[in-house]
């Protein structure tokens, strides 16, 4: 737990480090809002297919343009963005997936494939969370528990069956002990107030084999519990349920971080080449004459920016990268690939993912079902102890051999005699210093304490469930205002450049133009992943995130 609040902590001060180098670019940076698995800031055009890259590092081949800093190839990174954005609805993912629902209509999880050849580990959001779901330490630790549970109900079950037990001995009676029987045992004409005379009984050497059985025939008790043991065993199957709900709930916002990181990281590429060309041109325009120093000196100011900007959404994406194989149960030095990335999809087409459950039920909350069982199991934990008030009846047997000798070689020589008892074992509680009334309260109250936290975790899901709505709802507004707003700035930089080079329009006004556009690019790719969180918060909420065994 430590170290995952380290990993947080870092991935936000890098946020927030990130955030202060957009404010030189964009005069009105809106803020990302809170991302546990710390995404990065900007992004790549939308229409580009591109491939996730690996844990290590992701930018495009060679150097980073206008800087000496080399990074590793991707598969994928050459393609050129297109500032047009696709039309209609693009299915995300064939097929169904059955263990996990991040509700993006008919493609579940709002993935497609990258469909480039990768290396490494390869993990498509599915795969990613069945790896977690098998490597995760908590889930380990949560099967282990399991485990656990199974044999204390093993444990339980041990004492309906037969108890049989073997003993032998050997023991050197060093000094016999004495006893003092009267006088007249040994003379009759003794006085009456004769000395009792010491007489030894024993032999110096004596030896025991025996075998005893025990079978309990009514406990009243015993059979609650192996009633309740059933009950107990569904407890564990649930808690570790519970684990693993929370464990897919993390891989999932921590493999979109990474995926809207990447989709940013690839925005800032492509603005840095769109702005390496245009100061290129205005430095030619400035030696002829036509354009003044000064416009030269604002592209550069702005170059210099984006690229420190991108410097820092790099080592964004490496933390976020860190976070990922963090939840999955990897070492922080394994390499990964993601097999998919995010689609463009019109707002539109996510609409009717807002739209409430009529299935929906408290019992398909794990926790509300674990709770069920815990109040079940209490109920049974005061019925064994009233239970107690009732007689138990055992049978027992016994057999065995012994012997005795002055020499402890005779011992081997001589005949062993055999002995045996059978009978039944009868207990009656008759008072016990009213111990068991008092064990009853007690549990009477930790039971009403369980039934009064059902009542409290009805209201808390009502209220989960609420406002995944509304946050569902205001994501899916936002998102729709800034593909508009995403379309709007791309028609305004194409006008501006064209008053530009008709000599007609300011270079100031292409920068504003051209900030806005990165704005609303950074804009669009942060509401798509609040909307994909916020879906994952109500898929959560529903009960329906996860539903694997």
């Amino acid at each position: 737990m430590r170290t995952h609040q380290t990993i947080q902590t870092a991935a936000l001060w890098l946020c927030a480090g990130w955030l202060g180098a957009v404010a030189q670019v964009i005069p009105a940076q809106p803020s990302v809002g809170q991302q546990p698995t710390g995404a990065a800031a900007s992004g790549q055009q939308p229409g580009a297919q591109q491939a996730a890259g690996t844990g290590a590092v992701v930018a495009q081949p060679g150097s980073t343009p206008g800087t000496s800093s080399n990074v590793p190839s991707q598969p994928g990174m050459n393609t050129t963005p297109s500032l047009t954005t696709p039309n209609g609805v693009v299915n995300l993912q064939p097929g169904d997936i059955s263990t996990f629902n991040s509700g993006l209509g008919v493609a579940p999880n709002g993935l497609s494939p990258t469909g480039q050849s990768t290396t490494g580990q390869t993990f498509t959001l599915q795969q990613a969370i069945d790896f977690a779901i098998e490597k995760n330490v908590s889930i380990r630790n949560g099967k282990l528990d399991a485990l656990s549970a199974e044999a204390r109900i093993q444990e339980i079950k041990a004492s309906a069956l037969p108890q049989v037990a073997a003993s032998a001995s050997v023991t050197d009676n060093l000094i016999i002990q004495r006893a003092f029987l009267p006088a007249i045992f040994f003379d009759q004409n003794a006085p009456a107030d004769a000395p009792a005379v010491p007489v030894q009984f024993g032999v110096a050497y004596s030896a025991n084999a025996a075998a005893s059985v025990n079978q309990v025939i009514y406990s009243a008790a015993l059979n609650v519990g192996l009633r309740a043991a059933d009950t107990y065993r569904e407890l564990a199957q649930r808690n570790l349920a519970a684990t693993k709900v929370v464990v897919a709930e993390q891989v999932a916002k921590a493999y979109y971080g990474v995926l809207v990181a990447l989709e940013r990281a690839k925005l800032l590429d492509y603005n840095i080449t769109r702005l390496d060309t245009a100061l290129y041109e205005t430095q030619a325009l400035n030696t002829q004459g036509f354009v003044e120093k000064l416009d030269v000196q604002r592209l550069e100011v702005q170059a210099n920016n984006l690229r420190t900007e991108r410097q820092k959404v790099q080592n964004l994406i490496e933390l976020s990268y860190v976070l990922l194989k963090f939840q999955m149960g990897l070492g922080v030095n394994d390499e990964i690939t993601l097999a998919e990335q995010l689609e463009d999809r019109s707002a539109e087409s996510l609409r009717p993912l807002i739209s409430a459950d009529p299935t929906f039920r408290y019992q398909s909350r794990i926790e509300y079902s674990t709770l069920e069982t815990q109040i079940k199991l209490a109920e049974q934990d005061i019925e064994v102890t009233q239970k107690g008030y009732y007689p138990t009846l055992a049978a027992f047997a016994n057999y065995g051999y012994n012997a005795g000798r002055n020499k402890i070689g005779q011992l081997v020589t001589s005949p062993w005699f055999n002995f045996g008892s059978i009978g039944l074992s009868l207990q009656i509680p008759i008072f016990d210093g009213f111990l068991k009334k008092n064990q009853i309260a007690q549990k009477r109250f930790t039971l009403q304490k369980a039934q009064n936290s059902g009542e409290l975790l009805r209201n808390s899901i009502d209220l989960q469930i609420r406002q995944s709505s509304i946050s569902l709802r205001n994501g899916l507004q936002t998102l729709q205002t800034q593909q508009r707003n995403r379309e709007l700035a791309e028609e305004i930089v194409r006008v501006t450049r064209i008053k530009y080079k008709e000599g007609v329009g300011s270079s100031l006004e292409v920068l504003n133009a051209e900030a806005s556009l990165r704005e609303s690019q950074t804009n669009y790719y942060s509401s798509l992943y609040d909307f994909l969180i916020a879906k994952v918060d109500q898929d959560k909420a529903l009960g329906r995130l996860y539903t694997g065994q």
